[in-house]
Formats: C-alpha cells, sequence, structure tokens
C-alpha cells in the first residue's frame, strides 16, 4: 500500500470510529451515534433488559468497550489494556474483566444493574482514545501482518476472553492488523449500536 493511500485509509478509519463514539473523542459537532443513544435515555431504560432479548444498553456499551480494548491494545499494540489502568474496574463497580463473550444472562443481569453509567462511559472513551492513538502510529506494512501468537494467548492468560468463547481468540488469529480495524475497531461497532438503539426505541 503506498503512503498515500494508507493516509487515506485510516483518515477514513478515523472518520467512521469517530462517529461510533462519544463527539467529545473528537472535541467536535460531528455525529456521533453513541451519543444519539444516550439523548434522552434513562437510568432504568439503560439498565432494563426487553422481554424476549438478552441484552441491555448497559451491556452492548460494557461489550463494545471490552472488546476494542482488548483487540486493539493486546493484539494490535501489544500493550496494557486500557482497562488495567486507572482503577476502572472499580470505578466502574463490577468484577467482569472479560469481553462478555459466552456470558449467561445471568451475568449480563449483574452488569446491567450495577455497572456505573458514567464510569462506563468514561472508559470506552478512554479506550476509544488509545485506538486513535494506536492506529494513528500503524505504517503501511503492519496492516497485513497476521496478529503474533503470543498475543492471542495473552487474551487468554488476562481472562479478556473466558475459555468458552476461545473460538473469538482463533476467528482472530485469522485476520491481520487491517481486518481488526474492520472487525472490532469499527463494524462491531456498528452491529451493538444499532442493537442497543433497538433496545432503546423498544418500549
Amino acid at each position: 500500500m503506498s503512503f498515500k493511500k494508507h493516509d487515506e485509509a485510516m483518515c477514513l478509519f478515523l472518520n467512521q470510529h469517530s462517529q461510533l463514539h462519544s463527539a467529545k473523542i473528537t472535541n467536535n459537532t460531528i455525529w456521533s451515534f453513541e451519543d444519539e443513544i444516550f439523548r434522552d435515555l434513562s437510568g432504568d431504560h439503560f439498565r432494563r433488559i426487553p422481554r424476549n432479548r438478552e441484552h441491555s444498553i448497559a451491556w452492548c456499551i460494557w461489550h463494545l468497550a471490552r472488546i476494542e480494548d482488548t483487540a486493539m491494545n493486546i493484539l494490535v499494540a501489544g500493550r496494557a489494556q486500557v482497562l488495567s489502568q486507572d482503577n476502572w474496574i472499580e470505578r466502574m463497580k463490577i468484577a467482569a474483566r472479560d469481553t462478555g463473550n459466552a456470558m449467561d444472562q445471568d451475568g449480563v443481569a449483574k452488569i446491567s444493574e450495577k455497572i456505573d453509567i458514567d464510569a462506563l462511559r468514561a472508559y470506552r472513551l478512554a479506550v476509544g482514545r488509545r485506538t486513535r492513538q494506536i492506529v494513528g502510529r500503524l505504517q503501511p506494512e503492519q496492516l497485513k501482518e497476521r496478529v503474533a501468537p503470543n498475543r492471542l494467548q495473552q487474551v487468554m492468560d488476562q481472562g479478556a476472553l473466558v475459555e468458552a468463547a476461545r473460538g473469538i481468540a482463533d476467528y482472530w488469529g485469522r485476520r491481520n492488523i487491517a481486518g481488526l480495524l474492520l472487525m472490532p475497531a469499527t463494524r462491531h461497532n456498528i452491529i451493538h449500536l444499532n442493537e442497543a438503539l433497538m433496545l432503546k426505541n423498544r418500549k
């Protein structure tokens, strides 16, 4: 990939990424999918798991933050997760450290009930900002690199994925860095923000 095309691709990624997080991520007036979900949203509605649904808005936002934190920091950058810094677990008032993949209904309900909304949004913002730093340092040749096996093992060793969700690590292992920028850093966000919007509109 030429440097010009690389710069264009990274610019496109960052533009899409900014729309999937709070507008605070770039401090401008660009439309934000996250802010749209939280507009006029009550705390009870945020935590509610509607009938015949598996998740709450709270769980969706938490899951998105955990997946992006895990994939971008451990797999792409080979560095510590945002979660491991600044006491985020204590601030969010939950015990779960994994991404939520293969989580049972009781686990989803506990997170939905207990998580601190403001801390969760601050954590997701911190994750998004870290992602943008990581992407800003990527070189064209790195996008074609496969995820290193030792980094996939770190995901399991650090409890970011539970054993029942090992298939997610296998999936990530078949992708290169460019693929991780698409899934999960952008497309995965779109999927679950769409879910959250449907949960918001469900009576």
